[in-house]
């Protein structure tokens, strides 16, 4: 099933990659020699072991919510966005951004940290 899930998001990173292939002429890229792509395939490599363990280590982390299984999938993406967009500013991405985006981006991790400090409660209530 989770094949199924993710086949969205491949068809739509696969889309989204053509086309910025294509508006940035970076085709050509692939077969130039200069470029170290040792260096690239072990950055892939990095990443997809990373991929693979999130989902392991979420798996493992939904085995021990018991009957609070429910809210795993909520807090797993939420430190997901909230952890990915702190790496974005801790390594300057968002520098060019005008201060309004920054700001509503702000707001929503703040957002996602409240959502998640009202499951976590809720669910200690629960108990």
């Amino acid at each position: 099933m989770l094949c199924i899930v993710l086949l969205g998001g491949l068809v739509t990173n696969l889309v989204w990659c053509a086309m910025l292939i294509v508006r940035n002429r970076s085709a050509a890229q692939w077969a130039d020699r200069a470029m170290p792509l040792s260096r690239n395939y072990l950055l892939c490599a990095i990443a997809g072991i990373a991929w693979y363990f999130q989902f392991f280590f979420y798996t493992m982390g939904e085995s021990q919510m018991g009957r609070f299984g429910f809210s795993s999938w909520t807090l797993h993406m939420a430190s997901i966005i909230v952890f990915g967009t702190l790496w974005g500013f801790a390594l300057r991405e968002w520098k060019t951004a005008s201060g309004r985006t920054r700001a509503t981006v702000w707001a929503g991790i703040a957002i996602l940290v409240g959502a998640t400090i009202v499951i976590g409660y809720g669910n200690k209530l629960a108990a």
